[in-house]
């Protein structure tokens, strides 16, 4: 049993993972038994398709007098009918297989006393039962492990025919060969088992990197912080969903709060997003200098007849056109603090306090401090998934001024009002929600893919559900 067999019957469960200090996750998955059901139908035909590809080895042996061989042995197939992949609380998921059958053929050889030669036999094994668990795990850095254990294979009828010269002579031992074929079989089925986990399933989940980079400044921490957890309906892995600047990791000045996971079994997987994974990205934005926005006259639109310039704001500013005649400006707008954001079953919320510095562009390019303010609105945030990544887009309601410093004298900021929503709402706005269309990726499995997207809000977590499709190679 290969990679993508017990990869889909697990696979499309096992989306992300590794290891912290932190008592509560950052992110929450969640695979519910609807995932399970749809790994378990995809998996079968693959399954299917590689044990009819076991290489059995030649056998051979004697007992007494009778001295055998079985070569070129050959499984044209192997059907699995039931099967069933279930969560066990607190120990993994148990995969079972029931009236399952194989058919296997191959040359036979024998000697007794003066009788010997060859001859080739066909063999039927029905109600086959295959019953092993998937333990899953993490090791110290924090990436998934899978192994198995508890494996069992049966079969409770054979049937066992011989042809060529000696076939009369063949039948007679036809019970001893049917027991000896019947024992290989089945211990070749739980091997293969161990062997596909250990070396191709526990490649596969490693797919999903426990780090997600996500431009050339920041990265996301997907690691687990607890082995994963089965239940008696779903499986659930806790990971770390915390934002960080590659450029400096710092410690997060606050810890994750529990998130009250709603017993929702719709889809076939959920993704909660705590507030303190969206705040850890406002940190390390802050932290990685990624915060600071510069707005001139280029960037606004050109069918608006409007000139970012001294003289513009000359009309209630007189010092600029003293000191600063008809010259270009520029806005510089930086965080003085990481913004912080709150979620609520009405939404995702916040309140950032931006510092707005104005330069006036001299004819040398150097800048000539103007005046500084203080900048600060109420802004809602939509979001949805696309691609597997989360993508969203920020709506700012009416923005609030006040005059922090000023080399041009005192002024009345009411007057500087209209001009900062505009400049807000037509330049920075669509500046922020380009980024955010882009997104940031989910933690998924290679070849996963998402759909009938759901996207709820609850008190501290943003609750997103999504069916999942399995995309074969080739």
């Amino acid at each position: 049993m290969g990679m993508q067999s017990v990869a889909v019957a697990c696979g499309a469960l096992t989306l992300c993972l590794a290891l912290t200090t932190a008592t509560n996750p950052g992110f929450v998955v969640r695979i519910t038994q609807a995932g399970l059901d749809y790994a378990q139908q995809q998996g079968i035909a693959i399954l299917e398709k590689e044990l009819a590809q076991l290489k059995l080895p030649n056998i051979s042996g004697k007992s007494g007098e009778l001295h055998y061989s079985l070569s070129r042995l050959h499984i044209p197939s192997f059907r699995l009918p039931h099967s069933q992949i279930t969560p066990i609380s607190n120990v993994g998921l148990q995969v079972s297989i029931s009236n399952a059958s194989v058919e296997l053929n191959g040359d036979c050889w024998v000697k007794f006393l003066f009788i010997k030669g060859p001859g080739s036999f066909d063999l039927k094994v029905e109600n086959i039962s295959i019953k092993f668990i998937l333990r899953l795990g993490s090791d110290t850095s924090g990436k998934p492990t899978i192994s198995t254990s508890d494996c069992s294979a049966r079969a409770s009828k054979v049937g066992l025919h011989f042809s060529g010269k000696l076939a009369w002579f063949y039948n007679i031992f036809k019970k001893g060969n049917k027991s000896l074929l019947q024992k290989q079989l089945e211990t070749m089925v739980c091997d293969n088992v161990a062997k596909s986990v250990h070396n191709e399933l526990q490649t596969y989940i490693w797919t999903l990197p426990v780090t997600a980079r996500i431009d050339d400044k920041i990265g996301i921490n997907y690691t687990l912080v607890a082995p994963p957890r089965a239940t008696t309906q779903s499986l659930d892995l806790d990971l770390k969903g915390e934002f960080y600047s590659l450029a400096h990791r710092s410690p997060v000045p606050f810890s994750p709060l529990p998130l009250a996971f709603p017993s929702d079994h719709e889809r076939m997987v959920y993704f909660g997003a705590s507030s303190y994974f969206f705040n850890t990205a406002g940190i390390a934005y802050h932290e990685a200098g990624a915060l600071v926005f510069e707005i001139t006259e280029a960037m606004i639109p050109k069918d608006v007849e409007f000139k970012l310039n001294t003289s513009v704001f000359s009309a209630f500013i007189p010092q600029l056109e003293e000191k600063y005649p008809n010259m270009p400006m520029k806005f510089r707008l930086s965080t003085p603090t990481a913004p912080f954001l709150t979620i609520g079953e009405g939404g995702i919320s916040f309140q950032p306090i931006v510092d707005v510095q104005a330069y006036a562009i001299l004819p040398n390019s150097s800048l000539a401090p103007l005046f500084l303010l203080s900048l600060t609105g109420n802004v809602s945030a939509v979001i949805n998934v696309r691609s597997g990544r989360i993508v969203g887009s920020l709506d700012v309601g009416r923005i609030r001024l006040s005059l922090k410093d000023s080399a041009v004298g005192t002024f009345q900021v009411q007057f500087v009002q209209s001009i900062m929503n505009y400049l807000s709402s037509s330049v920075l706005l669509p500046r922020l929600n380009a980024r955010l269309d882009e997104g940031f990726p989910l933690p998924l499995l290679d070849r996963i893919q998402l759909s009938n997207i759901l996207v709820r809000f609850h008190q501290n977590f943003l609750l997103l559900g999504a069916d999942v499709r399995f995309q074969p190679q080739g």
